[in-house]
């Protein structure tokens, strides 16, 4: 464990109006406790995890990719500082991380790529393979495979996107194995009941104010995805 707690400082908020600050769970939820390896963020869309996540994620000096920029026709002045609210709980001391999102992991792909042109070498902490020429879910294992054998605490945003079930089993896997060696640890933003079936790792929902900490079963989607296998033909019949 590198990291036990992390404080949400709601009292200090600059705004109510804006968000994230305006969101009620991040007013009443005064922090969460992380007692296991691995916890999982869960909850409807818009619901916060994802910005809880990146804001974890500066709080803790991690480098977040940025994707294709553009200028929005409104600009939040409040969106990117939440992690000035945050306080992060070290067990030893700032250990180094990463922040992986499928949707920034292509630009990080392409720099990569490019950066390999003139040290080949590069490579060999990614599998030895150019990210770019693989399937994205092959790209997005070869990171995880190679990345997660490095000491840090990692926090990832939806990484199912690209995988397809057997990957996500691997992954399963991956972040089993990792965690019981003592090095790693991850904080995941997830839809995925199959990456959720982690029987070590915490659960929390933010589909409740404040956050709290709920079973694998207790999760939306395995009721969702139980109850749609186990009636298929009920829903089936209703398209």
């Amino acid at each position: 464990m590198h990291v036990n707690a992390i404080d949400i400082n709601a009292g200090a908020f600059p705004t109510d109006e804006y968000y994230p600050f305006n969101l009620e769970i991040m007013r009443k939820t005064p922090g969460l406790e992380l007692k296991k390896a691995v916890s999982f963020f869960v909850g409807e869309n818009g619901s916060g995890k994802s910005t809880l996540l990146k804001a974890i994620s500066t709080a803790c000096g991690y480098y977040i990719w940025q994707g294709v920029t553009r200028q929005p026709a409104f600009t939040n002045p409040y969106e990117k500082y939440l992690y000035k609210h945050l306080t992060v709980h070290w067990v030893n001391g700032r250990t180094p991380g990463s922040f992986f999102a499928a949707e920034l992991f292509k630009n990080f792909s392409v720099i990569l790529d490019d950066w390999a042109r003139d040290d080949p070498g590069l490579l060999d902490y990614f599998g030895g393979s150019s990210l770019v020429a693989q399937s994205h879910g092959q790209s997005h294992m070869a990171f995880f495979k190679s990345r997660f054998e490095r000491k840090g605490l990692y926090l990832l945003d939806e990484p199912e996107n690209a995988l397809s079930p057997l990957h996500q089993i691997e992954l399963l896997h991956l972040l089993r194995d990792m965690s019981r060696d003592g090095h790693a640890q991850f904080i995941i933003a997830s839809h995925s009941p199959i990456l959720l079936a982690l029987p070590e790792a915490d659960i929390f929902s933010f589909n409740h104010v404040p956050i709290k900490k709920i079973s694998y079963e207790q999760t939306d989607y395995y009721k969702v995805y139980k109850e749609f296998l186990n009636n298929r033909k009920k829903y089936l019949s209703d398209v």
